[in-house]
């Protein structure tokens, strides 16, 4: 809540804060903002509203029927909150002029953004994960089933999502995933139907492996990992500054023809015409390069931070020692994305790898780091 001698500071409601843990908790075990909500009114949680009401706070909004009946778009806007991270985010919304009072919303990168001006609640892993959640479709099956590997799979051929399926009935032993484009269109890639009881046993396997590693063998796990990281960071770096460095050139470039055609348009030596096609024209290239470089140098950012990764990923490894059962939580804190193969029959019976990608490290070359212990 906002400090009431600071608007510009906030303060931390302890109470509030833990319905907001839970909230982002909930969107990372896989569920939805409907779900979210409906789960807070079975739980009998105050709605925003009802909460600053009974607390005596001020609020602009009446006083719900039900003090408990979370709204979709409620439980959306808390979990974009940047806020929560421990940020001030100023110019979020603007007016288009004197005379328009509308208050529009204005694009992230048009937003002032000031780090770690308060206590955070979330952290910022968590918080871009959910964020990475909500971007993804995840399909329910005409039964209403819906899987926690939903949005995560993907063809190693194609590179297609596989999609989510299920049997009409309640056996949740046939659930399965298949490539999204085979399904369309199968003379475009071969099928790589994997049953989910198989990808989960896959997946919860190779990750005990990998946290039982790093509990053992940490320093070499970071020194494996780090060089890497440096090669694959290195590399992406070489081609995304040299991107950078050409779009950033054509933006100057276009700076100067646009003045040009200004100049030329006023002395008479282009029509009115032809200098509104060519503007436009440069500007829609403009704009274009401009979105790039922005996403080119949030890219350039990531990649310096991979180092960063590794100390991360220990972390997490070493919360999930001895792990089980693989919740919803614990497969999007370690996991991006699964690729599957298709199942190679010749040795006459069926075959099939699946390749993971870690949160914030990629693939982890876990025969080679057993092989090298073993040697």
């Amino acid at each position: 809540m906002k400090d009431p001698e600071n608007p510009k500071h906030w303060l931390v409601d302890p109470e509030a804060a833990a319905i907001v843990k839970c909230i982002f908790s909930m969107c990372m075990e896989g569920r939805g903002p409907t779900q979210i909500a409906n789960q807070l009114w079975v739980d009998k949680v105050l709605t925003p509203t009802a909460y600053k009401l009974s607390h005596g706070l001020s609020t602009n909004s009446p006083a719900p029927e039900d003090p408990y009946r979370w709204d979709k778009r409620a439980v959306s806007s808390i979990l974009e909150r940047l806020e929560y991270t421990g940020c001030t985010v100023n110019f979020k919304t603007y007016t288009n002029s004197i005379w328009d009072k509308k208050r529009h919303l204005n694009p992230v990168e048009n937003q002032a953004i000031f780090p770690d001006t308060h206590e955070r609640i979330i952290d910022d892993d968590v918080f871009e994960k959910v964020q990475e959640i909500r971007s993804q479709r995840h399909r329910m099956t005409r039964t209403g089933k819906s899987s926690i590997f939903s949005g995560m799979v993907y063809c190693a051929d194609c590179g297609s999502k596989m999609q989510y399926g299920s049997s009409n009935n309640r056996d949740f032993s046939q659930d399965f995933f298949d490539c999204s484009l085979h399904k369309k269109n199968g003379s475009k890639c071969k099928g790589h139907f994997i049953r989910v009881k198989v990808l989960e046993g896959r997946v919860l396997s190779h990750v005990q492996r990998v946290t039982d590693y790093i509990l053992c063998h940490e320093d070499y796990f970071r020194k494996v990992m780090e060089e890497q990281l440096r090669v694959e960071s290195t590399e992406k770096l070489t081609v995304l500054k040299k991107q950078l460095a050409r779009n950033e050139k054509r933006i100057a470039d276009l700076k100067r023809l646009f003045m040009k055609i200004y100049e030329d348009n006023v002395n008479g030596k282009l029509s009115d015409d032809r200098f509104d096609m060519m503007s436009q024209s440069y500007d829609a290239e403009q704009k274009q390069l401009e979105e790039e470089v922005l996403s080119i140098q949030q890219e350039i950012e990531v990649q310096e931070q991979q180092i960063e990764n590794i100390e991360k990923f220990v972390q997490k490894a070493h919360k999930y020692v001895h792990i089980e059962e693989l919740t919803p939580y614990a497969l999007r804190e370690l996991v991006s994305a699964i690729y599957v193969d298709a199942p190679d029959k010749s040795s006459g019976k069926r075959v099939q790898h699946i390749h993971i990608k870690y949160d914030g490290l990629g693939y982890i070359p876990l025969d080679e780091l057993e092989a090298k212990e073993k040697a």
